[in-house]
């Protein structure tokens, strides 16, 4: 799925409009049918719906949202904000067929009954035309709809936040539980700075045209089922262990033994053919204990891996959950680097290691993957002002060194050497505790064993993670559940794939 900047969105909507024989009010109209349908689908009559509207194009959905509402006998108020600029064309024609009052907005000086606790707050007040920090009377609108108790949806943006960068600390925005969105996702939903005011994502298909669409290039995707689905290689019933690779996750240092055994069962979790793990002795009988289906190869000592000895030919590496930073590990990975020929997947202190010694970055093989959590990546490749300069800046590194950067966080984002990103929108906070990290190296490896590309392997790894995330936290609740619930659920997920 494709992620359009707003000018690229704004030629998807005049595309649509000059080649599917539909006028920009007829558009209008199917935005707001669609969501007041969704709308309809989650509340009942029950519910007073308090309706926001501004004058441009985003008051015209307001406005017509509100109507069909009305002709459904919901109970509704409508507010305009008063300003001296004029309705656009299809607002105006939208505040023409309304068939009630509206109340004009001068200051906040408004007032809706909290007592009653079935609310619902439609902020249409300003879309992604919107170039400039909200002041003003509109500022004190939306600081005192923040404060009233309700449930609050947006139209296709909230109401102060911008689609292609970050808001400043102090901006002030509206804060939606829900945002429906028209046909494509805002970049500005991705990013946890921004995301936070848009609460749950809802992508309403309108109908723009699907040419303009497939035919418009950006760098910027979304991971969606579909290319999940589209990607994934079922089993072939005729073959054996040897069809699925041979994995060599290397790791753990004592009292960080569990990090490589997490990463051992994901391997093996995910369908890798064959898996040998190298870790200190200590780990031996933890190891064999929880995952006797890999073999254990000692790493040299036995409280830390001190050499590394495996055939690195048609062997897949993952390393560094649990692996420690001493002189002698650190020199086993270096060695290592200068041994491998073909991609591998470094993860935590793999890539602690490296940010001591830059210079080893340039041994990392090239289209291998690196997982690397925001606090990682900045010892890599130096701080960032917000995430949004932070992954623009992987985009870069990824394209330098010619590897896939994993970069971790609320919404993972996939960077490519070719300058592409791919954002995973699966997963939950459930999923923020030690752990889950080391399962993600694990399931990478595993896929990139069993002959996935680079690219692929570390997109289904990110969003299969997630969405195994997302059937523990069902089961077990955010709080509750653990890193080791996230293997547990991965069965649902190929089971949902398969269908």
């Amino acid at each position: 799925m494709k992620v359009f900047n707003t000018s690229q969105i704004r030629q998807c909507d005049q595309y649509t409009v000059e080649n599917d024989e539909i006028s920009s009010i007829e558009l209008m109209e199917k935005a707001a049918l669609a969501c007041f349908e969704w709308i309809k689908s989650q509340f009942s009559a029950n519910y007073t719906y308090y309706v926001f509207c501004g004058k441009g194009n985003n008051g015209g959905d307001g406005l017509a949202i509100a109507r069909l509402l009305l002709e459904e006998n919901y109970k509704v108020e409508t507010f305009v904000i008063q300003s001296s600029s004029n309705f656009s064309t299809d607002a105006q024609i939208n505040f023409d067929k309304y068939p009630d009052s509206v109340s004009f907005l001068e200051n906040d000086d408004f007032e809706i009954q909290q007592e009653n606790k079935k609310i619902v707050i439609i902020d249409a007040l300003f879309g992604t035309g919107l170039n400039k920090p909200l002041e003003g009377n509109t500022q004190k609108i939306i600081q005192k709809l923040n404060h009233i108790k309700g449930k609050k949806i947006s139209i296709d943006i909230p109401s102060g936040l911008f689609s292609d960068s970050l808001p400043s600390e102090d901006q002030t925005i509206f804060k939606a539980d829900v945002t429906l969105s028209f046909q494509f996702y805002k970049r500005a939903f991705l990013h946890v700075e921004s995301a936070q005011y848009a609460g749950k994502i809802f992508i309403l298909d309108i109908g723009l045209n699907s040419k303009f669409i497939q035919d418009e290039e950006t760098n910027n995707y979304i991971i969606s089922s579909k290319s999940v689905s589209d990607n994934f290689k079922p089993r072939d019933p005729f073959s054996h262990k040897g069809n699925y690779g041979k994995v060599a996750l290397i790791g753990g240092s004592y009292g960080k033994i569990g990090s490589i055994s997490l990463s051992t069962r994901a391997a093996l979790k995910i369908g890798a053919g064959i898996v040998f793990t190298i870790a200190p002795n200590c780990g031996y009988s933890i190891l064999q204990t929880l995952a006797p289906e890999a073999m254990f190869i000692s790493g040299g000592d036995e409280k830390l891996i001190t050499e590394i000895k495996i055939s690195t030919e048609k062997t897949t590496i993952g390393i560094g959950p649990g692996l420690g930073k001493e002189k002698l590990t650190k020199v086993a990975l270096e060695e290592l680097l200068k041994s491998i020929q073909t991609p591998a997947v470094l993860d935590a202190d793999a890539l602690n290691i490296i940010s001591e010694n830059k210079s080893m970055l340039n041994l990392i093989p090239k289209n291998s993957i690196i997982t690397p959590h925001p606090v990682e990546f900045a010892r890599l490749f130096g701080d960032s002002k917000d995430s949004l300069e932070q992954c623009e800046l992987a985009r870069e590194m990824a394209k330098k060194y010619n590897i896939i950067i994993v970069l971790k966080g609320h919404r993972t984002a996939v960077l490519t050497p070719e300058g592409k990103c791919y954002y995973n929108i699966t997963g939950n906070a459930g999923m923020a505790k030690g752990g889950s990290g080391d399962i993600l190296t694990g399931m990478i490896t595993g896929l990139l064993a069993q002959g996935y590309s680079p690219q692929i392997a570390a997109q289904l790894g990110v969003y299969i993670h997630g969405k195994a995330g997302d059937y523990a936290a069902k089961k077990y609740s955010q709080e509750a559940m653990t890193a080791q619930d996230i293997i547990h659920r991965l069965p649902e997920v190929f089971l949902n794939i398969k269908k």
